[in-house]
């Protein structure tokens, strides 16, 4: 059965840092395209990076969040500096095609879903 699991999310002053890490279980990782995304209340999910030919991020994020991967140890981390208030949510991390880091930026065609981690900025 295949778990991703997400940790290091917390509460953050604005400016501040945080990273993400999602461990999957998931023989064949490095064969997995993988992404993260997140969902504010009262919003809807909303793609933030994605690995797989390349690395992917939204506009809102660039030059800040940072998305690699670490296949020896099934893990996929999201650096993620200079944080505003706006970045809060809960973060997911996903697993799916290759062809998913590249072109899917809702995540229906990503194949498996962590349980998220929350990821609090204050101003």
């Amino acid at each position: 059965q295949v778990q991703l699991v997400e940790s290091g999310g917390g509460l953050v002053q604005a400016g501040g840092s945080l990273r993400l890490s999602c461990v999957a279980s998931i023989r064949t990782f490095s064969s997995y395209a993988m992404g993260w995304f997140r969902q504010a209340p009262g919003k809807e999910r909303e793609f933030v990076a994605s690995i797989g030919w390349s690395t992917y991020y939204t506009d809102s994020v660039k030059g800040r969040f940072t998305i690699s991967r670490d296949n020896a140890k099934n893990t996929v981390y999201l650096q993620m500096n200079s944080l505003k208030p706006e970045d809060t949510a809960v973060y997911y991390c996903a697993a799916g095609p290759w062809s998913s880091g590249t072109y899917d930026r809702n995540g229906r065609t990503y194949d498996y879903w962590g349980q998220g981690t929350q990821v609090t900025v204050s101003s």
